[in-house]
C-alpha cells in the first residue's frame, strides 16, 4: 500500500511545480494510445463493442502494468538489500520514489488554478485574449463567448477539475493504491477524448463515458461536500474573530449555511448532462451565489445545458480568488483524509 510520505511529497511537488512542461507525462501517452486505436477502430460495424473493448483493455493494462512495476521494485529491493546491506536504506526508497512520481503526475490542481487566473487576467485586458486563454482549458467553442461567459466557463472548469484532477485521483489512491490512481487517469482521459455524444463518438465512446460516470460518482459528490465545508471555514473564521458572536450563534449560522448549500447542490447538481459534473459546479455556484450552465457549442453542435442557479450576476476577479481558496482548502482536506486512510490500512 502507498506510504503516507509518498502522498505528501507527491502532493507538495504538484503544489509547487504543477504539471511538468518539459518532462514526458503519462497522460500524454494515454492520449496518443487512445487516438491511435480510435482512428483504427472507430469505423465500420460494431463501433460500440470495439469502443468498449478498447476502453476496458487500456484501463486494465494501465492498472496491471503499474502493479507489476511496483511489485518488481519491491522484489528488487528485497534481493538487493540481502547482498548489499549497506545500501538497504537507499533501495528501500525505490517504491516510495515510484509512488511519489505517479502521485505527482496524477494530481492536476495547481496547473488549472494558474490557467484560471490567467483567464481572468486575459479577459480584463481584452475579450479576444480571454477567449483564447479559456480555450486552453475547455472543450466548448469559445469564439463567440462574451466576457461573462469566458469567466463562467473558467470557474465551471475549476470546479469540475477539482473533482476530476484532485479529489477523484486521491479517492482511487486511497481505495486501490497507485495502480488505481493511474488507472483512473486513463478512465478520465478516455472520457475527455471520446466520451462525447457527437456523431463521431456517440457509439464508440459510449462505454468510456459510462465507466467515467461510475468512477466519478462518489468523488464528485464528495467534492461538493468538501467545497461546502471549505467555504464555511472562511465564514466561521471571519465571524469568530471579527464580530465575536456567541458560540451557539456561530454554530447555528454555520449549520444554516451548510444546510442551504446542501439543499442548493441537491436541487441543481442533477441539472447537467453529466450525472457527476453538476455537483461540484453546483457547490461553487451556491458558494458564489451565481449562475453556471446554459447552452454552448461543442464541435460545431449546440448543447442546451440546464442552468445551475438563478443569479446571473457579473463575475469578478474577487469571485475567482474566492473559488481558488475554496478549491485549495477542499484539496487540503482530501489530502488529510487520504493520508488517514493510508495510515490506518497500512
Amino acid at each position: 500500500m502507498t506510504n503516507v510520505l509518498s502522498l505528501l511529497v507527491g502532493w507538495v511537488l504538484d503544489l509547487v511545480f504543477g504539471d511538468p512542461q518539459r518532462l514526458p507525462h503519462p497522460v500524454v501517452g494515454f492520449g496518443k494510445a487512445i487516438a491511435f486505436f480510435e482512428r483504427r477502430l472507430n469505423k465500420g460495424r460494431h463501433r460500440m463493442l470495439k469502443g468498449a473493448l478498447m476502453s476496458i483493455a487500456l484501463i486494465a493494462l494501465v492498472f496491471a502494468a503499474t502493479w507489476l512495476v511496483r511489485s518488481q521494485l519491491s522484489i528488487f529491493t528485497f534481493h538487493f538489500s540481502l547482498f548489499t546491506p549497506h545500501f538497504s536504506l537507499l533501495t528501500s526508497h525505490f517504491s516510495l520514489l515510484f509512488d511519489v512520481i505517479i502521485i505527482f503526475y496524477c494530481l492536476a490542481g495547481t496547473t488549472l488554478i494558474r490557467e484560471v487566473r490567467q483567464v481572468f487576467l486575459a479577459v480584463d485586458r481584452s475579450l479576444e485574449e480571454g477567449r483564447a486563454q479559456v480555450a486552453r482549458i475547455v472543450g466548448r467553442d469559445t469564439s463567440q463567448l462574451s466576457a461573462q461567459e469566458v469567466r463562467t466557463a473558467a470557474l465551471e472548469t475549476l470546479a469540475e477539475n477539482l473533482s476530476d484532477g484532485v479529489i477523484a485521483p486521491l479517492f482511487w489512491l486511497a481505495l486501490l493504491g497507485v495502480p488505481g490512481m493511474l488507472a483512473y487517469k486513463m478512465v478520465n482521459t478516455l472520457d475527455s477524448m471520446i466520451g462525447y455524444r457527437t456523431e463521431r463518438y456517440k457509439d464508440f465512446g459510449c462505454w468510456a463515458a459510462h465507466i467515467d460516470d461510475v468512477a466519478n460518482y462518489i468523488p464528485a459528490r464528495l467534492t461538493a461536500l468538501l467545497m461546502i465545508l471549505s467555504s464555511s471555514l472562511f465564514t466561521s473564521h471571519s465571524s469568530l474573530f471579527t464580530s465575536h458572536p456567541s458560540l451557539f450563534t456561530s454554530h447555528s449560522s454555520l449549520f444554516t449555511s451548510h444546510s442551504s448549500l446542501l439543499t442548493f447542490v441537491r436541487k441543481y447538481g442533477r441539472c447537467h448532462a453529466s450525472p457527476n459534473s453538476g455537483y461540484p459546479e453546483a457547490a461553487l455556484a451556491g458558494i458564489l451565489d451565481c449562475r453556471f450552465g446554459g447552452p454552448h457549442y461543442y464541435f460545431g453542435q449546440l448543447f442546451d445545458k440546464p442552468y445551475i442557479g438563478t443569479n446571473d450576476r457579473l463575475l469578478t476577479t474577487a469571485d475567482m480568488q474566492k473559488a481558488v481558496r475554496v478549491n485549495r482548502t477542499a484539496e487540503v482536506l482530501m489530502v488529510l483524509l487520504t493520508a488517514a486512510v493510508l495510515y490506518f490500512v497500512r
